[in-house]
């Protein structure tokens, strides 16, 4: 019984007060929540919300769940959307209500839809997307930003490389203006920090994109190389970005998806990753049967989706790895020799 006395003991007797210009309310009690900011309030709130999942399981519709933030997906058919509009409404009211029941509030304002499909089935929709939440109708959006990244109706990710580049040339400008100042090891601590840690985020979603999508990106860390190095702007940017020991951006890329490859393989990554990735078991015996660690590379109907698919992509750039690297020992060491493999030689 210590441990519940310990959550009793830290959840009852709270008050709060109000501050305005040095002036101070009255304690009054505070009935409901956890402190602002507490180190155990993401625990206490994700074991409260919990029902939440079985609600929405209920339902048929799927989850993800960020501390208060919560998304519900489903994939289906064209033929079946009206179908899903109506299931998502009916969760929706659920959930609705169990927040009311529970003292919590769904945000209409902060809360977004958006149907993702190819550019040829959109022109052929003609159905109402909405829903309503406590009043409010809520209706298709064009993109939505998902931790950082944002998500467009085509999954063309456009507007997500458009926005980081947007961020990038905005820090390597503030940083260039005090580069008199810096050292080129704090030139690069900066830059490494503001920029190559954004042309990075989530780069995996943007394997099997058009070629001139990365290259977008690959201006900006260009561009990001010459500051560091003062390298005049038509100089060639390969010897730079060698002396740098920086991987061009699609290199980039191939490394995160390899890494979560290596991690899935050796059941060190998330589940629903895993579960994308199987080893491939030749129906007859063949030369290459005692390799063990290939995988097998998935079918697909759609060429625009189906080749940027994690499985796919994934699949094709593990199995074209030298053995000895996918049979690596550890993390560390397959981190490694991977960066030398895809370094590009001079």
């Amino acid at each position: 019984d210590t441990v519940p006395a310990w959550f009793t003991s830290y959840l009852t007797d709270r008050t709060q007060i109000i501050s305005v210009n040095g002036s101070k309310s009255l304690p009054a009690p505070l009935h409901y929540g956890v402190p602002q900011g507490s180190v155990l309030g993401p625990i206490l709130f994700v074991l409260y919300t919990q029902p939440l999942s079985k609600i929405i399981q209920h339902h048929s519709l799927y989850h993800h769940s960020f501390s208060d933030d919560n998304q519900l997906y489903i994939s289906a058919n064209l033929a079946q959307l009206q179908e899903i509009i109506r299931t998502s409404q009916s969760c929706i009211s659920d959930v609705q209500a169990w927040m009311h029941n529970n003292k919590l509030q769904l945000n209409p304002d902060k809360t977004e839809m958006i149907l993702i499909t190819s550019k040829h089935n959109q022109k052929s929709l003609s159905l109402p997307f909405s829903v309503d939440l406590n009043g409010t109708s809520i209706h298709l959006s064009s993109s939505v930003r998902n931790l950082g990244v944002t998500l467009d109706q085509n999954l063309s990710f456009q507007q997500h490389v458009s926005r980081t580049c947007q961020i990038c040339y905005f820090e390597l400008r503030r940083i260039n203006s005090i580069r008199h100042y810096l050292s080129q090891d704090a030139l690069k601590t900066l830059i490494s920090a503001f920029v190559l840690s954004r042309i990075d985020y989530c780069n995996s979603l943007l394997a099997g994109c058009p070629k001139q999508l990365i290259h977008k990106l690959q201006k900006v860390q260009n561009n990001a190389a010459r500051l560091i190095c003062r390298t005049p702007k038509f100089d060639h940017i390969s010897p730079v970005l060698h002396t740098l020991h920086w991987l061009p951006v699609e290199q980039r890329i191939e490394y995160k998806l390899l890494l979560l490859a290596f991690k899935s393989v050796n059941n060190d990554g998330p589940s629903y990753l895993s579960d994308l990735l199987k080893f491939y078991i030749p129906s007859r015996q063949l030369r290459s049967s005692s390799d063990t660690r290939l995988l097998r590379i998935p079918s697909f109907r759609l060429k625009s989706f189906g080749q940027r698919k994690f499985s796919y992509q994934a699949s094709v750039l593990w199995n074209s790895l030298p053995i000895s690297l996918r049979h690596s020992n550890s993390t560390l060491a397959f981190k490694s020799a991977l960066k030398t493999h895809l370094f590009p030689s001079q």
